[in-house]
């Protein structure tokens, strides 16, 4: 039997489990960053094999889709579109010269790396951009890519899950990045046994068993009183 998915339109609260779809652009340059649209994503040429599009979940008070965002989004109801100007110092920071250093290529060299401008580098610790080679020295520029841009948020608040499996299911694929829609969730109450049914042909999805791991504990810990026991169960058919 399919379970429809239960929607509630009411006030939002930190801890509360919504859907939302969005769309982040840098506002110099209006780069589209993220998106949860995949059209938009294959127009802008930002498409990712594998990524699930469509509403995602947001556990308001986490921070998963930026801090400052989700202050705004608990001022609005479900249905509501906001648009939200984040600032560097809210970001990824502001860009700091401090952060841009110069080494020698000969360094490089001895380590056995071949190294040109615009590649990523890890020197000390640390991933920066190669910006100049000159003079047998390399400068490498260590802030983010996006320090000192200001993000602008476009969310639609979709929907509010009340439902407990709901919820589960909604956190069991964006954690294993698998559309709901081809994930199974059932709950036992009485044994507290939460099961979570993953078609065969995910098996060999990249970090698949990390995924799972960090699901566990994301369940255990918000879901305490509810679930202690998380069993996955691997289907796979036989082909027609």
């Amino acid at each position: 039997m399919k379970r429809l998915l239960t929607v509630v339109d009411m006030a939002l609260s930190k801890g509360d489990f919504i859907l939302v779809e969005y769309n982040v652009r840098v506002k110099e340059t209006n780069t589209l960053l993220d998106t949860t649209d995949a059209e938009l994503a294959k127009k802008e040429n930002i498409y990712e094999e594998g990524k699930v599009y469509g509403p995602t979940l947001i556990i308001l008070g986490r921070g998963w889709l930026n801090e400052s965002v989700e202050e705004e989004l608990l001022k609005h109801d479900v249905g509501s579109e906001v648009e939200v100007e984040v600032p560097p110092e809210k970001a990824f920071g502001e860009r700091s010269p401090d952060k841009v250093k110069t080494f020698s290529l000969r360094e490089f060299q001895r380590r056995g790396l071949s190294v040109s401008v615009g590649d990523v580098v890890e020197v000390e610790g640390r991933q920066g951009v190669v910006k100049n080679i000159s003079g047998g020295r390399v400068t490498i520029d260590f802030n983010h890519p996006l320090a000192g841009k200001t993000l602008v948020f476009k969310v639609k608040i979709v929907g509010k899950l009340e439902d407990t499996v709901e919820k589960l299911k909604a956190l069991a694929s964006r954690y294993l990045k698998i559309p709901s829609s081809e994930i199974e969730v059932s709950l036992l109450s009485d044994e507290k046994k939460l099961t979570v049914t993953i078609p065969g042909k995910y098996l060999s999805k990249r970090d698949l068993g990390y995924s799972k791991l960090a699901l566990a504990a994301d369940v255990f810990d918000t879901f305490k009183d509810s679930v202690s026991t998380l069993v996955f169960q691997d289907v796979v058919s036989r082909p027609s």
